[in-house]
C-alpha cells in the first residue's frame, strides 16, 4: 500500500500528514490558513491523493512557518509513500487553464530536488494570504519530496486564479507521475536501477 503517516513538531509548528497515493482525492486539510487549506484541497483532489493535514502553527507571527513546514511534511510523506519508486511512470506534466490563468507544470520524481519557478503573482496578497508563500510551499515540497519541478505561468492577471492553477497543474502532473505503469513490470524507471 502506497501510504504514509508523518508527524513533524518544531518550536514553530506541530504537523501531522496522512497520504494515500492510490486514493480518490478525498481531503481533510486544516492548517488555520484558509486560502492555503483551499489550495491543499485542490492538490489532493486533482492528484487523486487522499490527504489529511493538521497543523498548529505560530500564526500570531505570520503564515510563513505553517505553509513552508506543511510543504516539508507533505514532501517527506510523499517520499515515504512512493518508496523506491518501482513501477511508477516517474514523469508528469500538465498545461492547466483557469479563466485568465494558464500554468504549465512538469516534474520528475527523480530524487534530485530542483525548483524552477516562473510565476509572477501580480498582488502581494490574496485576501490575507501572502502570495510569496505559494513559491515557498513548492520549494519545500520539491526539496523534501526529491522532486525536480518546473512551474511556468504563461498567462494570468488574477492572483487567485494563477495560484490555484499552479496547485492544480502540479497536482495533475503528480497524478501522472505517481501512476503505476502497467508496461514497466515493476521496474525502477531509470537506467541506473535506483532513484
Amino acid at each position: 500500500m502506497r501510504r504514509a503517516t508523518l508527524t513533524r513538531k518544531t518550536a514553530e509548528t506541530d504537523i501531522s500528514v496522512e497520504l494515500n497515493l492510490d486514493g480518490t482525492g478525498v481531503y481533510d486539510n486544516q492548517t488555520g490558513v484558509g486560502f492555503f487549506d483551499h489550495m491543499l484541497d485542490q492538490l489532493a483532489r486533482h492528484a487523486l491523493i487522499d490527504m489529511t493535514v493538521r497543523c498548529s502553527g505560530d500564526l500570531h507571527i505570520d503564515d510563513h512557518h505553517t505553509v513552508e513546514d506543511v510543504g516539508i511534511a507533505i514532501g517527506q510523506a510523499l517520499g515515504q509513500a512512493v518508496g523506491d519508486k518501482r513501477g511508477i511512470v516517474r514523469y508528469g506534466s500538465c498545461l492547466l487553464p483557469m479563466d485568465d490563468a494558464l500554468v504549465r507544470a512538469a516534474l520528475d520524481l527523480s530524487g534530485r530536488p530542483f525548483l524552477v519557478w516562473n510565476v509572477e503573482l501580480p498582488t502581494s496578497k490574496i485576501g490575507t494570504f501572502d502570495t510569496e508563500l505559494v513559491r515557498e510551499f513548492f520549494q519545500a515540497l520539491s526539496t523534501h519530496g526529491g522532486i525536480t519541478l518546473h512551474v511556468d505561468m504563461l498567462h494570468g492577471i488574477n492572483s487567485h486564479h494563477i495560484a490555484e492553477a499552479a496547485f492544480k497543474a502540479v497536482a495533475r502532473a503528480l497524478r501522472i507521475a505517481l501512476e503505476v505503469d502497467p508496461r514497466s513490470a515493476g521496474a525502477i524507471p531509470s537506467t541506473k536501477g535506483a532513484l
